[in-house]
């Protein structure tokens, strides 16, 4: 099973999909892929890359077959380290771009989480620190004309509110 969580920065995906996999870690084997592993740092997060990762990662879980993909360092701001993608009985994709439409037909759960993007802002520079402030800004422009080209809000199942 494959699960999305996507919304805003800063609505609390990571949260949910750590409360998800406490909840089912001791009947079933989960992993979580964090979208900030998979973006291929600040000047196109959302763009191509991601998508072939992220549709790589779901056929390679369809399939029973291991993935191997390289993590973002974002203190070098460059690509990081090799990892490998197991398949498992339930894979939770989670972070801005988790839910596009080139994976959507691989994917039993879609979950949105609703919240104001200068809600989310302030709490990713309360979280990372003030220094990424400028980058953010350009990310909140992507990450809204990703939501609006990929009907990313409308595709899924389950609308969560995320506290404003």
């Amino acid at each position: 099973m494959i699960i999305t969580i996507d919304g805003v920065a800063g609505a609390g995906k990571t949260t949910l999909a750590a409360f998800m996999a406490s909840e089912y870690e001791e009947r079933t084997a989960v992993h979580i892929i964090h979208m900030d592993d998979l973006y291929e740092g600040w000047e196109d997060p959302l763009g191509v890359a991601l998508t072939e990762k992220l549709v790589a990662i779901a056929r390679g879980h369809r399939e029973q077959t291991c993935v191997r993909t390289r993590r973002y360092d974002w203190h070098e701001q460059r690509p990081g380290e090799w990892f490998s993608i197991e398949p498992t009985q339930l894979l939770i994709l989670e972070g801005v771009g988790s839910g596009q439409s080139a994976i959507r037909e691989l994917v039993e759960t879609k979950i949105w989480i609703d919240l104001e993007p200068v809600v989310g802002l302030r709490r990713v520079l309360a979280r990372d620190g003030f220094a990424i402030e400028e980058q953010m800004l350009g990310f909140l422009a992507a990450q809204h004309t990703h939501f609006v080209e990929e009907g990313t809000r409308d595709a899924a199942d389950f609308h969560l509110n995320g506290w404003n």
